[in-house]
């Protein structure tokens, strides 16, 4: 990845060109942004080396067909057709992302419109924060973040293994994830928090008096709980609109589960209520730590792999679902249809269910501890 066209320069997409530019100087970037201020700011930072606005086709054209290796689409749903339309003339045979909150509509615009739809690998970074635009922008923003990617069984191995290193090598997570399946995960644990948060926020608004004291009194849970309503609310609109069906559903759950509170408080049913209480705290409590710790202790898992397609979608999918973090992916080709998949793993999720999950699928596969010597190529 020496050569990057980040189309979007808002908070996320100027994180990920600060970042870039900080983990490597030398890769060359081309920031596309519709605000001449933005653009500014992004050159006198050294974010980017090249700037331009959405309607300096030439400059696009000219990047992105000399050797560019990656296309982030850090930019809403509704202007990625235009795009992928552009690209698709250009003929650009590199890798293209994005970072959208909902994976459905685009894409079924890249299937639309990409003569090869295989080049498009769908991600979305789990980071964020309340300040909107390249002012909320910076370079440790993915440490630690998850950052889905979505492949399919069309997927290159070497084009998905080149974007997980790179964001891997920014501090992200990289959790696979099959697309199908994305919209639904994420309005779970993402776009209903957000309307809980803005619910909880709207309802203390119309309980507080002129001197504000309800919201003095506000800290601890309160606080934690609505950090993210302050939000960009033009933003959340677009992102709830675009996964309207998986978060009117989640919310139709939700109403029933708060009924359920309502009613054990209403009728004095202490017994129901704790047992509600209790299933919550113990389903929280159940969730490894390890799944999300910082650590540096290493595993390595060699999974041998015969001309089998789509095996790199299979085998993330199943390490993301087993909880199991991926830190690097080597590829090594013994013969023309035979290779052996090297992943780096760290100490956290269920390395005997990945591994059971993958031998029931028909593939080997051996893990261990990684050894100093193993560990050279991944720290270095």
């Amino acid at each position: 990845m020496k050569r990057i066209a980040v189309i979007g320069l808002g908070m996320i997409g100027a994180s990920f060109a600060c970042a870039c530019k900080e983990y490597d100087p030398s890769i060359e970037i081309l920031g596309v942004d519709a605000s001449r201020e933005t653009l500014e700011i992004a050159l006198s930072k050294g974010w980017v080396d090249t700037a331009a606005s959405p309607n300096d086709d030439d400059a696009l054209c000219s990047f992105v067909t000399e050797g560019c290796d990656l296309v982030l689409l850090a930019i809403s749903v509704d202007l990625a057709a235009g795009y992928f339309e552009q690209l698709a003339t250009w003929g650009y045979g590199g890798i293209i992302s994005d970072t959208a909150s909902t994976k459905g509509r685009i894409c079924a615009l890249a299937e639309e419109i990409l003569p090869e739809p295989a080049i498009f690998i769908p991600g979305h970074p789990m980071a964020g924060s309340e300040v909107n635009g390249i002012t909320g922008a910076k370079s440790q923003m993915f440490r630690g973040a998850h950052w889905i990617l979505c492949p399919d069984d069309r997927t290159s191995v070497t084009a998905y293994t080149n974007l997980h290193d790179l964001l891997t090598s920014l501090g992200a997570r990289v959790i696979s994830l099959p697309r199908e399946e994305h919209d639904g995960a994420v309005a779970l644990v993402s776009h209903v928090p957000h309307i809980v948060a803005s619910s909880l926020v709207q309802l203390a608004n119309q309980h507080v008096d002129d001197q504000g004291a309800l919201f003095r009194l506000a800290a601890g849970g309160f606080k934690d709980s609505t950090r993210i309503a302050a939000g960009s609310s033009r933003l959340w609109s677009g992102i709830l609109l675009d996964n309207a069906d998986e978060v009117s559903g989640c919310l139709r759950e939700l109403r029933g589960v708060i009924e359920s509170y309502r009613l054990a408080i209403s009728k004095g049913n202490r017994r129901l209520l704790e047992e509600l209480l209790e299933q919550s705290a113990a389903a929280r409590r159940a969730i490894p730590p390890r799944w999300m710790p910082d650590t540096e202790a290493l595993y390595w898992a060699r999974i041998p792999m015969e001309n089998r397609y789509g095996a790199i979608a299979e085998i993330t999918t199943k390490a993301g679902a087993c909880g199991c973090n991926i830190q690097s992916i080597e590829i090594d080709h013994l013969t023309s249809s035979t290779a052996v998949l090297s992943l780096v793993l760290t100490d956290e999720g269920d390395m005997e269910a990945f591994a059971h999950e993958l031998r029931d699928s028909g593939y080997a596969v051996s893990i261990g501890p990684l050894t100093a010597k193993e560990y050279a190529h991944v720290d270095g």
